[in-house]
């Protein structure tokens, strides 16, 4: 708390460490890439979780669970899926211990598995291996399953949230009787993660698909969605893969039709992570901590008493009891912080720090005048309001912080977009970040001549984008239509 906080202008990435371990929302532990969720993270995830749950639910999806533990020869039967990966995995080859008088703990030589297991970089494989056994007619389709889990990529390059060693996720895995239902899926599930990063996050993407080389591993296509964050990287949020046949075929997973004839079952995959929470930040926050949307803060209003004396706040926790019942009617979640060990500065800075929406103080003026302040987090505007139908007017204020939030993302996403021409152009405006729309050929030679001299990725082929076609800024060549560009996290 009294550690100056680094400024965004000053230094960008090390503003965002700071943010992050300053607002109690993860640190660094002592394995190497991994983090400890704070409670304060571990209950915007939660919140999250909750609202991206409900949505798969809704659209007729029920969770499972499978094993952390995947057989290498699993792993090895798609072979891009093992390409794409292989680089990433925590292999498993013993399952015993024993006491070295000289070494000490080490591994038992004699304890060495038959077989390598892979610990879960993603689920495909040991998910289609399993349903091999669940899928033999028309009738066990569609099959819709999500779970809820953690996974290990092991990075050499890692940072809080956004890229760690073992992160948290949802992947879904759906099985279907035909093409047209598994892309129908694909794409039902990218617009459910647009539609929670828009109104939940309050944090505007674009819907897209992934060129060739930025498929997911095993898929023939990769939907996704980026946002832009504050300091003009792009930020891919969600992905929503259509998997075809491939893994159907590669753990033989087959189904008998309404004719009677046996075919394989078409795929899906779809997933996000924790790296939503690092979105999330640096989306909306500031120099002065965390900025959270009203829909996934853990609490919504804090209310601090400001008390000279024991009688003083004892007065002011009646004044404040019917508030509290009132907000917490209406679903909104309050705390009340009455603790009289810290004092209501080092509580507002505190509140502010963790990006708390709407903080309330109420002092014995405010007792005298039935009024109360009120302070929004976005804006850092107060205003006294009068204590009389509190509540509704709090409900309306967080509505409003919610859709500003969204309002002023959009804005500084639009701020950050160009069109450019030439590739002598995009070379200059690359440097200043954000999205640009450019023309490509729609080979892979071009698009990495762009990323080894830029550092810049085609991000997405938009969905809703401008379709005319044109000529490729670098070659060109006849293009389809304009791509996103962007460097990225």
């Amino acid at each position: 708390m009294s550690e100056v906080m680094t400024k965004r202008a000053t230094d960008y990435s090390q503003w965002y460490n700071d943010l992050v371990l300053k607002a109690d929302l993860a640190e660094h532990s002592e394995v190497r890439g991994c983090m400890v969720i704070k409670p304060h993270g571990y209950a915007i995830w939660e919140k999250m979780q909750a609202a991206l749950d409900g949505m798969f639910k809704a659209t007729g999806h029920v969770n499972a669970y499978f094993p952390l533990f995947i057989p290498v020869s699993y792993f090895a039967k798609e072979a891009s899926h093992v390409e794409g990966f292989a680089k990433e995995c925590a292999v498993v080859t013993h399952y015993r211990l024993k006491t070295d008088p000289v070494k000490g703990i080490v591994v038992d030589p004699e304890a060495k598995l038959e077989e390598p297991l892979i610990i879960r970089p993603t689920s495909e494989t040991i998910i289609w291996n399993t349903y091999r056994g669940w899928v033999k007619s028309y009738r066990d389709l569609p099959l819709l399953i999500n779970q809820w889990a953690n996974v290990v990529r092991w990075e050499m390059r890692t940072r809080l949230f956004l890229r760690t060693a073992e992160f948290l996720w949802q992947e879904g895995h759906t099985a279907h009787a035909t093409k047209e239902e598994a892309v129908e899926e694909t794409m039902r599930m990218l617009d459910v993660y647009a539609t929670f990063a828009e109104e939940w996050l309050a944090m505007p993407v674009i819907k897209g698909v992934k060129t060739q080389s930025e498929r997911f591993a095993g898929a023939e296509d990769t939907y996704c969605i980026e946002a832009l964050m504050q300091d003009g990287k792009a930020l891919q949020a969600g992905t929503s893969h259509f998997l075809g046949q491939n893994f159907a075929k590669a753990f033989d997973v087959l189904f008998t039709d309404k004719e009677n004839k046996q075919s394989h079952v078409w795929a899906t995959s779809w997933g996000v992570s924790t790296r939503l929470m690092g979105a999330l930040i640096m989306t909306h926050s500031d120099d002065h901590g965390l900025v959270l949307p009203p829909k996934l803060a853990p609490v919504q209003v804090v209310i601090v008493p400001i008390a000279k004396n024991g009688d003083q706040l004892a007065a002011i926790d009646s004044y404040v009891a019917p508030m509290v019942s009132a907000l917490r009617a209406k679903g909104i979640t309050v705390k009340y912080d009455n603790d009289d060990k810290k004092k209501p500065g080092w509580k507002f800075a505190e509140y502010e720090l963790k990006g708390y929406p709407v903080r309330i103080a109420v002092g014995p003026r405010d007792m005298e005048n039935g009024t109360v302040e009120v302070a929004r987090r976005d804006t850092l505007e107060k205003e006294t309001l009068q204590a009389v139908d509190l509540a509704d007017k709090v409900e309306h204020l967080l509505q409003a912080i919610q859709a500003n939030l969204y309002q002023k993302a959009l804005a500084m996403r639009e701020a950050g977009t160009r069109a450019v021409d030439s590739y002598a152009e995009f070379k200059e405006v690359i440097e200043g970040g954000g999205f640009i729309y450019a023309h490509w050929d729609g080979t892979p030679e071009t698009e990495e001549k762009v990323k080894q001299e830029t550092k810049a990725t085609i991000r997405c082929i938009p969905l809703n984008g401008d379709r005319t076609p044109g000529v490729c800024m670098v070659t060109g060549k006849p293009s389809a239509q304009r791509v996103i560009f962007a460097r990225a996290y």
